[in-house]
């Protein structure tokens, strides 16, 4: 299982990617769960890491934007992808246009990995469709941080479905939402490809500063190299 780390700024992506991070992810936390930086710092980002030799790949989403704005969901890809990052995160949320909306991200031309919203459940049949139209990944994550962690919202048996209809069509799989280092026994049942954090490394709520102490242990933790502390892990 491999550890994407989402970071706002050119400093934080050296610290996650000299860290022990697997993926470098490029959101602005306090814009909401998948809040846009600016285009500006995507591109410098992508070429502070690279300049830095970083081979770590990266992700940046678009911005929370609905289903019915297909267009402006369109224009945000375009201008995210060019900056040369690896894969272009989207929202997709539980709504009669997600389908409508993966098709036209499917045909993009862009590196796009849909990121399901879950708070109001999975739709399996719309991730199944999204698996079909041979996107590189998807991920689960959650649109409220404040409500709790992914699995808070979402019920185990529902996560390894969704775990379950990506690996059957070969398709990267990952899973985000308020996640710690506690809930690392949860994700090694579960054995997504990668899983994602923000609020773990960081030293307050998730739009604080990255700690780079946070990012070490629980790098430690998910290696299997030291014990998260107790909790978090009822569910």
């Amino acid at each position: 299982m491999k550890l994407l780390v989402s970071v706002r700024s050119v400093e934080e992506a050296l610290l996650a990617a000299d860290g022990g991070a697997d993926f470098i992810d490029l959101k602005e936390p306090g814009h909401g769960a998948l809040g846009g930086l600016p285009i500006a710092t995507i591109r410098e980002i992508v070429g502070a890491l690279r300049h830095h030799g970083s081979g770590l790949d990266i992700s940046a989403t678009i911005g929370d934007v609905a289903m019915d704005e297909a267009d402006r969901i369109a224009a945000c890809v375009d201008a995210v992808g060019a900056c040369g990052v690896d894969y272009v995160k989207v929202g997709i949320e539980r709504a009669p246009q997600a389908r409508a909306v993966l098709d036209a991200l499917a045909a993009s031309g862009w590196p796009i990995v849909p990121v399901f919203i879950a708070d109001k459940g999975l739709d399996l049949a719309d991730v199944a469709h999204a698996c079909a139209l041979g996107f590189a990944g998807v991920m689960a994550d959650t649109s409220d941080k404040r409500a709790g962690s992914l699995f808070d919202a979402v019920p185990m048996a529902e996560l390894r479905r969704f775990i379950a209809t990506a690996r059957e069509a070969g398709v990267m799989v990952g899973l985000a939402g308020a996640l710690r280092a506690a809930h690392e026994p949860l994700l090694r049942a579960l054995a997504p490809g990668f899983a994602g954090f923000r609020t773990a490394v960081c030293e307050g709520d998730r739009s604080a500063a990255l700690d780079p102490q946070r990012l070490r242990t629980l790098v430690a933790v998910m290696l299997g190299h030291a014990t998260a502390e107790p909790g978090a892990t009822h569910h």
